[in-house]
């Protein structure tokens, strides 16, 4: 089965990372580590002179530089979709809300995404207004020296202030309850134009916040300004995006590919269920 474009980069990746992490930055080094790979081979992979390697060197090189136990992400057209809103989100201070089916990577791609000054808070149904401010300050790095929770919004609003193009992800927002979620208009009112903000969750949150403009309840209509007026639909997974999963987490052949396809409604969480239990019988 031919190594798709997706996995060689994820391999040149783990490579680059394997030769700074492990063999202390030598790729002389790391060639005499692995097995079957010279050090004009990781020259070519690094510089991305891909063409002279083939395939079963490819392999080879995933094998020994990809932990086995970690889960490959691949670029779907989900991620692709997300991670733009994402980008275009903190580099100009938009606002965005972003819905998707259960199980379309939007969690997992705001966790891949690691850049600095982009902070992703799980939300849940317990937070009340101090343990959201509280936990958002955690994951900010931040010292909590309050426990009034003015005092804790201020200093929220004071660090993002400081930082450099900040952006929150507030992931599963549809879990808040409407005095939590109300920060979200707090938060961009002191912070509209320095500091980009995203609510994501299923569809269920869309229809909560277009109930409640219709319904005319207090903060709604605000939120939905925010956002400007209109939720931002992440795409299903396609048979192309899990037949690429597919392929960089181990499943090399094409039929049982398109068979964990079948069998996961569009559901990524379904397709890396199905590609560990196909490895583990393999």
């Amino acid at each position: 089965m031919e190594i798709l474009d997706e996995q060689k980069k994820q391999i040149a990746t783990e490579l680059r990372n394997y030769v700074q992490n492990i063999a202390g930055g030598s790729q002389n080094k790391a060639s005499k580590m692995l097995k079957g790979v010279s050090n004009a081979y990781i020259s070519h992979v690094l510089k991305e002179n891909w063409n002279v390697i083939s395939d079963d060197a490819w392999r080879n090189l995933q094998k020994q530089v990809c932990k086995a136990n970690d889960w490959q992400m691949v670029e779907t057209r989900p991620y692709q979709f997300i991670s733009q809103l994402i980008a275009d989100a903190r580099l100009n201070a938009n606002t965005y809300g972003i819905v998707g089916n259960a199980g379309t990577g939007k969690t997992s791609t705001a966790d891949y995404i690691d850049q600095e000054n982009i902070f992703v808070l799980k939300a849940h149904e317990y937070f009340n207004q101090k343990n959201f401010l509280k936990e958002l300050l955690k994951i900010m790095g931040e010292e909590v020296t309050s426990s009034q929770v003015a005092g804790l919004m201020q200093t929220v609003i004071k660090r993002l202030l400081k930082l450099d193009k900040p952006l929150i992800i507030i992931d599963e927002a549809d879990k808040l309850q409407d005095k939590v979620l109300y920060f979200f208009i707090s938060i961009y009112n002191s912070l509209e134009g320095k500091c980009g903000l995203i609510i994501q969750a299923t569809p269920y949150l869309k229809r909560r916040i277009t109930d409640g403009v219709e319904k005319n309840k207090k903060g709604y209509q605000e939120i939905y300004s925010r956002i400007g007026g209109q939720f931002m639909v992440v795409p299903r997974p396609n048979r192309t995006d899990v037949v690429k999963i597919c392929m960089a987490n181990g499943i090399t052949d094409d039929l049982q590919a398109t068979e964990i396809f079948n069998a996961s409604d569009g559901d990524l969480r379904v397709v890396k269920r199905l590609v560990h239990a196909h490895l583990k019988t393999a």
